[in-house]
């Protein structure tokens, strides 16, 4: 057996199978890892566009929680102001309810003053005519008419 003839059909075998190979095997496998590349490419540009969502995602959610926050403060204050409204509003009805108390105290002292000075009056002129009545019945000198007079404003 011949070395060289030998190596020739080898030679000759491969190029056909290369040659085959980088007919129907080649191109398949090319277009597979083609494909797969911009599967990954894809993929790659997914995932930063997923990123970039995310962190609009996040400002956005931070920007709403932070709306969120400042309108339950502005609640929380409108509360307060409303509760400090009533407050107020109810120590000023309480003010006024307490002046309305306060000034029909003093109309009732005024009439049971007058009242009272009144019946004074009247207990008054009935003991000035009772003493008059009496000091006309004893017709005493003007000793005797001062120690009556003294003797009545005493017992009153």
């Amino acid at each position: 057996m011949n070395i060289n003839a030998s190596m020739l059909g080898q030679a000759i075998s491969f190029v056909i199978f290369v040659w085959l190979c980088m007919k129907y095997v080649w191109p398949p496998l090319v277009k597979l890892l083609d494909e797969r590349r911009a599967e990954i490419a894809q993929g790659l540009e997914h995932t930063e566009k997923a990123a970039k969502e995310l962190s609009l995602a996040q400002a956005n959610g931070e920007q709403i929680i932070k709306e969120a926050r400042q309108k339950a403060q502005a609640l929380i204050e409108q509360g307060k102001q409303r509760q400090d409204q009533m407050v107020a509003d109810a120590v000023e009805l309480a003010n006024q309810e307490k002046a309305r108390i306060i000034e029909e105290g003093k109309a009732n002292v005024d009439n049971e003053r007058n009242r009272i000075r009144q019946e004074l009056k009247e207990e008054m002129a009935d003991l000035v005519i009772e003493s008059a009545s009496k000091l006309i019945r004893h017709n005493l000198d003007s000793a005797s008419n001062r120690e009556l007079v003294n003797k009545f404003i005493s017992e009153i």
